[in-house]
């Protein structure tokens, strides 16, 4: 853009170096933003794979913040019922839809869902997610690719392509990525390969929005302590799951969870198409 075609967005003053705060107008807003009734009172979240590890942190965090929850949750009834109950005893109401998010019906049926329970949808946080280790390329079929796609990547397209419709002003979006996006992962080349697409389209889709006042993001964990872990790898792996990380240790759900909250709420209402990193020290530079 040139300087001549720039739209003046405030009054046009000048001031002596290094400048007076209160002579600014309009005037710079310093004093802390609080929210008595919580930083998400009155909203409603769509989060995928809310049942259990990241997700059921997720849920419950926003819950506690004031958000109405409908977690979408492939098959694991026992936890999602029990994340339900979690959320509804912080005093928020919570809708929950079982099915395969890999199917671009059932991702536009969780979204008819919630907007019919709740009336709204201000926030979708994509977050689930499947993963098989590999070690050779050969062993990953293309039956296994499109598997780790559908799940790990269009979900999270279909999934902002039907939410997308009920978004106002303000609303949000927050994709969960993973720290091997950017380093890569020579077990999990597919999921590896899925979570990079994350990347790309958090960061396109951000573009393609900001004219609507929707702010996309994500999160890009690094090793966290979740069932997936303990139903992917071997025995001996899961024992030393996480002391590869400089912290020597993998994450709790829960040290993740605030990540999203932030970009969920006002408090970040100047980020978008950003990738926030907790995952225990590692500098991958994205």
């Amino acid at each position: 853009m040139n300087k001549s075609s720039k739209k003046s967005i405030r009054p046009k003053q000048s001031q002596q170096r290094p400048g007076q705060q209160d002579r600014l107008e309009p005037v710079s807003e310093t004093y802390p933003v609080l929210y008595p009734q919580g930083r998400l009172q009155g909203k409603v979240a769509i989060i995928t794979g809310g049942d259990s590890g990241i997700g059921k942190a997720v849920s419950l965090l926003f819950a506690a913040e004031g958000a109405d929850i409908l977690i979408a949750y492939l098959n694991e009834t026992e936890d999602a019922r029990q994340t339900q109950k979690e959320v509804i005893s912080l005093g928020r109401k919570c809708v929950l839809v079982k099915g395969d998010l890999g199917k671009e019906l059932h991702c536009k049926k969780v979204v008819e869902k919630a907007k019919s329970a709740f009336g709204q949808i201000d926030i979708l946080v994509n977050n689930a997610a499947l993963h098989w280790e590999e070690k050779d390329i050969r062993d990953i079929d293309t039956a296994q690719l499109m598997r780790t796609f559908h799940s790990d990547f269009f979900s999270y397209f279909w999934m902002c392509k039907h939410t997308i419709p009920y978004l106002k002003k303000n609303g949000c979006i927050i994709n969960t990525a993973s720290v091997v996006a950017y380093r890569g992962s020579p077990k999990l080349l597919d999921y590896a390969a899925a979570k990079g697409a994350v990347i790309s389209f958090t960061r396109s889709l951000a573009d393609n929005l900001v004219e609507k006042g929707i702010r996309v993001n994500a999160v890009a964990p690094g090793p966290v302590w979740t069932p997936l872990i303990a139903s992917t790898f071997s025995k001996k792996d899961v024992s030393t799951f996480g002391s590869d990380a400089p912290m020597k240790r993998a994450g709790m759900p829960n040290e993740i969870a605030p990540s999203f909250l932030f970009l969920a709420c006002e408090d970040s209402g100047f980020i978008s198409g950003q990738v926030l990193h907790p995952n225990g020290g590692e500098v991958i530079n994205g």
